[in-house]
Formats: structure tokens, C-alpha cells, sequence
């Protein structure tokens, strides 16, 4: 009997393509809305466990993420002042133009792409035979040709027949006309 029982819940579970006593149900939708105050409005206590601590990692990972941007960014900024500090020593002791004016050239950098401070792009190409450093000086005059300001930069290392681009930047209210000017340049 069990077996015949067995059977007929599965003959009813079949397709009605199979057995034609068999009626298929049209599916239906909700004509209400569920009530609102049926519900807690707070997750189980595994899901709002999990939820804590998914939030606590991504803060923590946000956190570190941004530790290791500021890291980046003065270490950059650390190795940018090395190379100016470099850069600067090598021409203390320079009293002519340098021996290296013909490796450089200037590339003005439009105010819109600087936040309003003039900058411009210091090509340095070394046109000798050995890997060897520059260090030049760039200095910002105003319409008259006087210097106002100067800024050093530099490149090390440079590979024969290779090029370095810093950017030399002038302090100087952005309103001002200025012209930048390579004063020295140093290979060595």
C-alpha cells in the first residue's frame, strides 16, 4: 500500500503533459503589500555580526590604503627634495653658464594645467657618451629681464642618448608675465 501511495504522489507531481487528470496552477502575485510592522527591522544577529565586520574591514582597508598613499607621496616628495638638494650642491660651485646649456630645453606649461603657478618643462637630453647627472637652474625674470625667481632641478643617472623631463616651478603671484631662463646647467 505504501508503495501504490508513493506512487500516486509521484503520478501527482508530474507533468500534466503526462497524466491529463493532473491541473497546472497559474502562477499569482501579491495583491497587497507585505505589513511593514511584521517586520524588525534589524537582520539576525549572524547577519548584523557579519555586517560589522565587513564594514570594519573596509574602513580598516581604506585606512591603510590611504596610509600607504601619504607614504607614497612624501617619500616621492622626499626623493624630489633629495635630487633638488643634489642638484643644487653641483652648482654651488659652478661660476660660468655650465657644460651642459646646449642639453637643455624649456617647455612652458599652461597656468590651467598648474592651478594658476608658472611652471615649465625642463628637457634634459644627454648628448654624450657616459651615463652622467644635470643639475640646472631655471630662473623666472620678469618683463624687464630682471630674475624675480629660480628654481633648480635636476636629473641623475641619465643614460647616453636618454632624456629626463622635471618641472621647475616659480613661487611668484600667477597674475605676474614671467620668462623662464636656463642660467646653468651642469653635466657631471
Amino acid at each position: 500500500m505504501a508503495a501504490l501511495t508513493g506512487a500516486a504522489v509521484l503520478a501527482a507531481c508530474s507533468s500534466s503533459s503526462t497524466n491529463p487528470s493532473v491541473s497546472r496552477a497559474e502562477p499569482s502575485t501579491l495583491s497587497t503589500a507585505p505589513n511593514p510592522s511584521s517586520f524588525s527591522g534589524e537582520p539576525p544577529s549572524g547577519l548584523a555580526s557579519a555586517a560589522e565586520s565587513a564594514q570594519a574591514s573596509v574602513s580598516a582597508a581604506a585606512e591603510s590604503a590611504s596610509a600607504a598613499a601619504a607614504s607614497f607621496a612624501a617619500s616621492v616628495s622626499a626623493q624630489g627634495d633629495q635630487l633638488r638638494q643634489n642638484a643644487a650642491a653641483a652648482l654651488g660651485t659652478l661660476e660660468n653658464g655650465g657644460n651642459a646649456l646646449g642639453d637643455i630645453t624649456l617647455t612652458g606649461v599652461p597656468r590651467a594645467q598648474t592651478g594658476g603657478l608658472h611652471a615649465v618643462v625642463v628637457t634634459i637630453f644627454n648628448s654624450g657618451l657616459d651615463t652622467a647627472s644635470y643639475a640646472v637652474q631655471v630662473d623666472f625674470t620678469d618683463t624687464s629681464g630682471k630674475a624675480v625667481d629660480s628654481a633648480v632641478v635636476g636629473a641623475e643617472h641619465l643614460a647616453a642618448g636618454e632624456k629626463a623631463s622635471p618641472v621647475a616651478f616659480s613661487r611668484r603671484p600667477a597674475d605676474e608675465t614671467l620668462l623662464p631662463v636656463v642660467v646653468r646647467a651642469l653635466r657631471y
